[in-house]
């Protein structure tokens, strides 16, 4: 959410220089998707579901001979019950991913984002026209469409299923790609329960956990975003090389 493809760039080459073919993308009204305002710029999160749809098409039509993994970081972890498409994926890496539900959230999260919710985006869009995270040092700039469909699914127990109705819901339970979700106990946004409540919106997909304390890999701190530090490479990185090995 708000995470231009540039923050992937070192992990999507790494896995390339291990002989993967490897496609990052910005959605629409992000990063290099992004007009020069987002003042009046359309767009939602389902529109996003599209762009992913459009990615997953064009990654069939160069590399058909190869099978397809996705590898989704907290929203792209998210999505998948809404992306049309997803037949073409043969299985699903999802790294930070959870429930939005504020009340879920992590605590250094939760504290706080009763603010952002309630205060923050009715007035900040109301002035702006959009979401101006980067000036307020919240999530980074977001078309008005984006955050106000994901403040709705923010501010419900059932996330993304509570908010779109029960014709989502029942796309969310067809998912029945193999899952492996990749947890961290100091994301500060994700907490394991969240982590957990998502997941069980697939409710017939396999899923396999894995929950990394910093201790187990001699790090420090992980948290929400470090998975694709380059600090990471011989301990985390690896974790996605042996998962694409193994088909």
């Amino acid at each position: 959410m708000g995470v231009a493809q540039g923050y992937y760039q070192r992990i999507a080459e790494w896995l390339s220089g291990q002989g993967f073919a490897v496609i990052t993308f910005d959605y629409r009204g992000i990063g290099l998707s992004a007009p020069p305002s987002l003042r009046g710029y359309k767009a939602t999160i389902s529109d996003w579901a599209r762009d992913c749809e459009a990615v997953i098409d064009f990654a069939h039509q160069h590399h058909h001979d190869l099978p397809l993994h996705w590898l989704g970081h907290s929203l792209g972890g998210q999505l998948l019950g809404l992306i049309r498409n997803r037949d073409r994926i043969h299985r699903v890496m999802t790294v930070a991913a959870g429930n939005g539900y504020w009340r879920e959230n992590s605590w250094p999260t939760k504290r706080v984002v009763w603010w952002m919710w309630f205060f923050a985006v009715p007035l900040a869009t109301r002035i702006a026209g959009y979401f101006p995270g980067k000036r307020l040092r919240k999530v980074g700039n977001l078309p008005l469409g984006v955050i106000r469909q994901w403040r709705s699914w923010c501010l419900n127990p059932e996330y993304v299923v509570g908010v779109e109705g029960g014709e989502v819901r029942q796309q969310y339970s067809s998912v029945r790609l193999p899952m492996t979700s990749v947890f961290f106990t100091d994301d500060e946004m994700m907490s394991e329960r969240s982590i957990r409540s998502l997941h069980r919106l697939y409710s017939n997909a396999p899923v396999e956990f894995k929950r990394i304390a910093p201790r187990d890999i001699g790090a420090t701190r992980i948290g929400h975003f470090g998975f694709f530090r380059p600090q990471f490479e011989t301990t985390l990185w690896p974790l996605v090389r042996e998962w694409l090995a193994e088909r």
